[in-house]
């Protein structure tokens, strides 16, 4: 079993950046989480959960929603067991609750079902 916590969220003003880390803790018997491929995911009231970034287990494939390319970078710390999401130029409709998750299993990242473990999401919110 694999827990994800979330942090960082907040309240950013147009235009502002926040960094979102999410660590992870906990048994997993068959693998650490080293192997594990990582995803950032965002819902919105009344809206549908919606992939936003994904990071392969070694840090060298990433890929993007296309309305945050640019704008967001993921990036990974093994040794620390913590994935980042560093947000820049962040515009209102970025307001949502983000989400880390863990996969065991890589079939290209931007599908929840891929993704074995959740964390319970950080708050964020654009506005002025």
């Amino acid at each position: 079993q694999v827990q994800l916590v979330e942090s960082g969220g907040g309240l950013v003003q147009p235009g502002g950046s926040l960094r979102l880390t999410c660590t992870a803790s906990g048994r997993t018997s068959e693998r650490t989480f080293s192997t594990y491929h990582m995803g950032w995911f965002r819902q919105a009231p009344g809206k549908e959960r919606e992939f936003i970034a994904t990071i392969k287990w070694n840090g060298g494939n990433t890929y993007y929603r296309d309305s945050v390319k640019g704008r967001f970078t993921i990036s990974r710390d093994n040794a620390k067991n913590t994935v980042y999401l560093q947000m820049n130029s962040q515009k209102p409709e970025d307001t949502a609750v983000y989400s880390c998750a863990a996969g065991r299993i890589y079939y290209g990242g931007a599908d929840p079902s891929e993704y074995d473990y959740w964390g319970q999401g950080t708050q964020v919110t654009v506005s002025s």
